[in-house]
């Protein structure tokens, strides 16, 4: 996970050399802002995996004499079939739609984006699929 990290780290570097060029090239501020978002992105990321790899230790990844065996086994539980994501991204189109139309909207959105998060975190809590 360090590996990721550091090219994380250094894509944000690039990404800042290159908008200092931009900056000074086009004196253009919204394309300027746009790659300092990125810069921002990218470090924010390869802070996290660093942090990450620091917190859980080496992986097999991040040994250069390791084998592609070595990472087998199981990485997690990945939900099989879920609705939830599609209605979370239906509330939060909800709400962007309601910041246009109006606030009664962005506030029913709101709370459709509530409950399908509270749906879709809790989704094998209850019901079925529960263990």
């Amino acid at each position: 996970m360090r590996v990721q990290g550091w090219l994380f780290i250094l894509c944000g570097i690039f990404f800042a050399a290159v908008d200092v060029v931009y900056w000074f090239w086009s004196r253009e501020p919204v394309g300027t802002t746009a790659m300092a978002i990125s810069v921002g992105f990218a470090f924010m990321i390869g802070y996290y995996l660093m942090y990450t790899a620091r917190r859980i230790g080496d992986q097999p990844e991040d040994n250069k004499q390791a084998e592609i065996s070595d990472g087998a086994g199981e990485l997690g539980f990945f939900s099989p079939h879920s609705w939830w994501p599609l209605f979370v991204c239906l509330a939060v189109s909800l709400a962007a739609v309601g910041l246009v139309i109006g606030w009664w909207l962005f506030i029913i959105g709101v709370f459709a984006i509530i409950m399908s998060m509270i749906g879709f975190v809790f989704e094998y809590y209850r019901g079925h699929f529960s263990h």
